[in-house]
């Protein structure tokens, strides 16, 4: 592990974000308040950056400040960042990791580039044939969520390729967060053993052959209600329907924190009924709000990027530097890239 004065070196593109730069180094901050053995190499462009690290003291020896010449907006297409975004902010936070300079990086831009750059930068692990997006999802597990993949790297996957996911997801489970054996599942359009296509119904054998080779329990297949259940910790499936579901939980907890704030506003007895209820709703909220649980993780590449939500808050930021810092420090690119080589020798 490459470190500065005994630090974890982590490298953040401030910039593609939907709230500015200076809401990730608001994030940037919470975080070293948490954990200050972080060191940063921050990456951006103009002014206002520089101007606001001179500001924040509490940050002095902790991090570098890297130049970019232009920034990739959320617009652009993979193949025209691929293009135009060499010197980008985003590129050179992945050159960190790939000069090894930096442990993880971590990025709220736009996630097709971010993909892209990544796989030219980083190039995939030996073996692994496509990529994976790990998201955590709030569940009523004892750790607050469940792991699920692939949540947009790639829309197609096969047998082989849902075997690789399992294995890397179990990688994250285990290092990232100390599930000694987790219990992983494919998600399916039922839990009988005749539903789903014939590449679910493949992969589901292969996976269970697999348990005992990299220490984990298969329970089989799982519907889209078992996502935030206390009964798995990690679901595989394909990047399409990983997408929508992943969107689909988004959209639904806004809108329940919406429809909470109306209710307890709607009459004085409602609001009555809210200040006498603020500290169990307050916890609610905490336990449903997508952003504590913040950054998805690129799978499968010679290196960890966390890739933040476009539009994350300072809590978001903070919450995925949390995460990047965790695996940095349980070693976690290590024991995934011994997990992979374990399947690819079967």
């Amino acid at each position: 592990m490459h470190k500065i004065k005994d630090k974890i070196v982590i490298s953040i593109d401030c910039m593609g974000g939907d709230l500015g730069e200076q809401e990730v180094l608001k994030g940037i901050i919470s975080a070293y308040n948490k954990n200050n053995y972080l060191y940063f190499i921050i990456h951006g462009t103009g002014n206002l950056l520089p101007k606001l690290l001179s500001r924040h003291k509490i940050l002095s020896g902790s991090f570098k400040y890297v130049e970019a010449s232009n920034v990739v907006s959320m617009s652009e297409k993979p193949s025209q960042a691929l293009r135009k975004g060499k010197e980008s902010s985003m590129w050179n936070a992945l050159s960190c990791v790939s000069s090894g300079e930096a442990e993880v990086a971590i990025s709220c831009g736009n996630t097709g580039a971010l993909m892209a750059m990544s796989m030219v930068k980083l190039k995939k692990i030996n073996g692994i044939n496509r990529p994976a997006i790990a998201v955590l999802w709030p569940s009523t597990n004892i750790n607050g969520f469940n792991i699920l993949l692939d949540a947009g790297a790639d829309i197609k996957a096969d047998a082989h390729d849902l075997c690789q996911y399992t294995a890397m997801g179990v990688s994250y489970a285990k290092s990232g967060f100390n599930i000694e054996t987790p219990r992983v599942g494919i998600l399916n359009v039922g839990t009988e053993n005749h539903k789903g296509s014939s590449e679910l119904l493949k992969a589901s054998d292969m996976i269970e052959n697999l348990s005992s080779i990299l220490g984990f329990k298969f329970i089989g297949y799982v519907e889209g209600d078992d996502i935030p259940s206390s009964k798995i910790d990690v679901i595989v499936t394909d990047g399409f329907t990983g997408n929508i579901a992943l969107k689909t939980g988004e959209g639904t907890a806004t809108l329940v924190r919406t429809l909470f704030k109306e209710t307890f506003t709607n009459s004085f007895l409602a609001k009555i009924a809210s200040f006498l209820a603020f500290k169990a709703l307050k916890n609610l909220r905490k336990r449903i709000d997508p952003r504590r649980v913040n950054g998805g993780v690129f799978l499968g590449l010679n290196g960890t990027i966390v890739k933040s939500h476009g539009s994350s808050d300072a809590i978001g930021i903070c919450a995925a530097i949390t995460l990047a810092s965790k695996l940095a420090k349980n070693n976690f690119q290590k024991n995934l890239e011994n997990k992979v080589l374990q399947i690819n020798n079967l």
